[in-house]
């Protein structure tokens, strides 16, 4: 009984067994893992918002000072091979969207004699050649109201020489008929639905093509901080990215509106910018400041703090937007003018061109 007793006393805490020492050591593996496993949380995972926050805002500090860093050891790279009089390094580029575009055959190039002949045989030809002036009409669907009309306001202080015909009752067939007998060379329709401008329809006369454009995002003049009033001056027109050769058929379609010889006095600029298939409209118009900067005097009898400064004056340019600012997207493009019925689409926007976020058409 004694012995059995003896047998069943627990060891003491001097005595480790053999296989402790091993075990302690797999502990503090797993503690280590543990904390490495809770340092990889991600802030989404946690349910508190203070401590989501407060995580989030050390992963961004922490992925700020790293960029810092890359940043200094690049610049000093390129710092150390100037004064070797080596090659620096290449600089590296970012990959976006749109310089990993999906390949597309249609993308027009500089020494294309096919695209060249096409242009002195489209329909914009003798408007951007300026063999005629263009002239353009505006109207808008049958109940127009809202913010329809000051952006028509707005949109005829934009395009020189265009004017504004009530549509009534009439319908858009007979517009056509009506601005191609008056030598128009472009016939613009707004179309508002629930009291907001969310489509436009570009018709060029006589023969076509016909337009049609999604417009959103629209801000008018009176919305935007800080603006400015255009003048009567013909502006400047900026296109960019329309590389395919249906971009660059649309970018014509919008050239014609314009006049082809600026008014550079006016310092007005038009832009119609595409990124990813979204023609974003923009016009500002240059503001030439004259600042004066204190600039340290080399004279040194100058005793007092003040006078070894000297004012020095800088022009200054910048941009003053004025407005509207607006959104388009290219739904269709048909043949000849406007066609519900018979006409000839050359391009139709499907839901099934929207799978890949890399495939661009303009």
């Amino acid at each position: 009984m004694a012995k059995e007793k003896k047998r069943k006393q627990p060891a003491s805490d001097s005595a480790v067994p053999p296989g402790d020492e091993g075990e302690g050591r797999r502990d503090r593996k797993g503690k280590k893992a543990k904390k490495d496993k809770a340092e990889a949380i991600l802030p989404s995972q946690i349910k508190n918002k203070d401590k989501r926050s407060e995580l989030h805002a050390k992963l961004k500090r922490e992925k700020k000072s790293e960029k810092r860093k890359l940043s200094r050891e690049r610049s000093q790279a390129i710092r150390r091979a100037e004064e070797l009089g080596e090659q620096p390094p290449e600089r590296q580029v970012p990959r976006t969207i749109e310089n990993t575009r999906e390949p597309d055959e249609t993308v027009c190039r500089p020494d294309d004699q096919e695209l060249f002949a096409g242009n002195d045989a489209d329909e914009f030809n003798a408007v951007l050649k300026q063999h005629i002036i263009p002239k353009v009409l505006i109207t808008t669907c049958r109940f127009n109201s809202g913010r329809g009309p000051a952006f028509i306001e707005e949109l005829m202080q934009v395009i020189p020489n265009s004017h504004y015909v009530k549509r009534g009752t009439y319908e858009l067939k007979k517009i056509v008929d009506y601005a191609k007998n008056r030598d128009f060379t472009s016939l613009i329709v707004v179309h508002t639905n629930r009291r907001e401008p969310d489509a436009l329809l570009i018709i060029g006369l006589p023969d076509g093509p016909t337009a049609h454009f999604k417009l959103s995002k629209l801000v008018l003049r009176k919305d935007i901080k800080n603006h400015g009033n255009p003048t009567s001056h013909k502006p400047e027109l900026v296109l960019n990215n329309f590389t395919t050769r249906l971009g660059h058929r649309v970018g014509r379609m919008i050239q014609s509106l314009f006049p082809q010889d600026p008014n550079f006095r006016g310092r007005r600029v038009v832009t119609f910018h595409n990124q990813r298939d979204y023609i974003f409209f923009r016009h500002h118009r240059y503001i030439f400041e004259t600042k004066e900067s204190k600039v340290a005097s080399k004279d040194k009898k100058a005793k007092t703090s003040e006078s070894k400064r000297q004012p020095e004056k800088q022009v200054i340019c910048r941009l003053q937007e004025c407005g509207p600012r607006f959104t388009l997207k290219l739904l269709t493009l048909q043949h000849g003018t406007f066609d519900t019925k018979g006409g000839e689409y050359e391009w139709v926007h499907k839901p099934d061109m929207d799978t890949s976020r890399r495939r661009f058409f303009l």
